[in-house]
């Protein structure tokens, strides 16, 4: 297998969420699959195998397990497909159902990738599992933001989303990696969505991933795509609109998400970022990912 290595929702090497990508994996077995990613050492891995017209059946694993979706391994798999074979419109078979991602290539040559959801869906979040979020995340009722209400979101993997009533508690992010991981192993969750709201269209948020191994996700398009259809389903937007998002400034790689929420019930959000290709491991200036910082204990695994 060739692995490439991108970050996505960035131009800048830097910053942005850092993926693997492979883009013919025929014939690999779920092991190999799985053993690869953990090499990698980046939150996801995405493997292709190609079919006909543009088709594509993709498999999506972080170095521990395989999930159902990643959106920021989705935006650097397109990107990296578009600069060798041209822009144009991607239809991937994952796990969560069929997802659209097309590219564009501007005149400077940057190409950028849109990715198109499946059906979101937004439901509430049990008192229990609330309280014992909250307790893992060392936060308590009064951190919240009344006006967004805490939900468990889904837009290919599902996401609770919580909303910091400001961003200096959002900044300040020390939690208990083995509870959380543990509540979130039994509840199904890939990541937490944090998030604070800035104004009507632009967001901070803010991705605690301990089913990935690592402390904190600096991009996590899945996420970002779960936002959106909450904020409709909730009314908390005027669609259609145009929601950015942005993440990663605390840990030193920041992330632009933009996020577009059509007014029709039941499709798709699009997830539109850049991404940029990485130096091989090892090589000078090499894409390795920095840890996430302040990590509420210590890590089994992180991103290098």
């Amino acid at each position: 297998m060739q692995i490439l290595r991108y970050t996505a929702f960035t131009t800048d090497p830097g910053g942005g969420n850092p993926a693997g990508v492979v883009l013919d994996a025929t014939g690999a077995d779920d092991s190999e699959m799985q053993r690869v990613a953990a090499e990698v050492g980046y939150s996801e891995t995405a493997f292709l195998v190609p079919g006909d017209q543009g088709h594509f059946v993709v498999r999506y694993f972080s170095p521990k397990a395989e999930v159902p979706f990643c959106g920021h391994a989705t935006i650097a798999s397109a990107v990296a497909y578009a600069e060798r074979h041209g822009p144009g419109v991607l239809h991937l078979s994952t796990r969560a159902g069929a997802v659209e991602v097309s590219t564009t290539v501007s005149a400077e040559g940057v190409v950028t990738a849109t990715l198109v959801s499946v059906t979101p869906q937004t439901r509430p979040i049990a008192a229990d599992d609330l309280a014992s979020l909250l307790e893992a995340l060392r936060w308590t009722s009064g951190d919240l933001e009344a006006t967004l209400p805490p939900r468990v979101a889904f837009a290919g993997a599902w996401h609770p989303i919580v909303a910091a009533g400001s961003r200096a508690r959002l900044a300040d992010l020390d939690y208990d990696m083995a509870a959380l991981a543990k509540l979130m192993a039994e509840r199904d969750w890939t990541t937490i969505n944090l998030v604070h709201r800035e104004s009507a269209t632009v967001f901070h948020v803010r991705n605690p991933f301990p089913p990935g191994g690592v402390v904190e996700d600096p991009a996590t398009g899945a996420a970002a795509a779960a936002l959106g259809g909450y904020l409709r389903e909730l009314g908390l937007v005027t669609t259609p609109t145009t929601v950015t998002v942005h993440q990663g400034q605390e840990m030193g790689r920041p992330s632009l998400l933009t996020v577009g929420i059509p007014a029709r019930p039941g499709t798709g959000i699009a997830v539109t970022g850049t991404a940029v290709a990485l130096a091989p491991l090892g090589a000078t200036g090499s894409g390795v990912a920095p840890r996430a910082r302040r990590p509420a204990t210590p890590e089994p695994r992180s991103a290098p």
